[in-house]
């Protein structure tokens, strides 16, 4: 099985995909906002075939410290107020992004240079953004 096979096939069933108004969804970014996350903005990338996920939730955080904070703050209230554990996390080491994966929600915490750089934002230009 190549690579993008298994990772479309980690994607849930149409039934459960995830809304802006979905439990998980706003847990994230309340977790985000506690921790005075910036430059919040969520991606739909349902409509977009290639796309593994139904959202990016992408944030700023101004140093290494608040980027591991936001992160153990989505993943605690995650775990409390959904009773889910991310499928994968990367980057704690690093120090620079974070990377949370819910599977239909993937969560981006980076300091400003490697958002600047990457522009994951351009990179998805085809999906809807909205601003939080």
């Amino acid at each position: 099985m190549n690579n993008l096979t298994v990772l479309a096939s980690r994607k849930k069933p149409a039934l459960t995909r995830l809304t802006r108004n979905s439990k998980i969804f706003k847990t994230i970014i309340h977790a985000i906002q506690e921790k005075k996350g910036e430059k919040i903005i969520s991606l739909d990338l349902k409509k977009i075939p290639e796309a593994v996920s139904d959202f990016f939730i992408i944030c700023e955080a101004s140093n290494n410290i608040q980027l591991k904070a936001i992160a153990d703050s989505v993943e605690m209230e995650v775990k409390k107020k959904c009773g889910e554990l991310p499928y994968k996390h990367e980057g704690r080491q690093g120090e620079q992004w974070i990377l949370i994966d819910y599977v239909n929600a993937v969560v981006h915490i980076m300091l400003a240079e490697p958002r600047k750089f990457y522009k994951l934002e351009e990179m998805w230009s085809d999906a809807s953004s909205m601003e939080h």
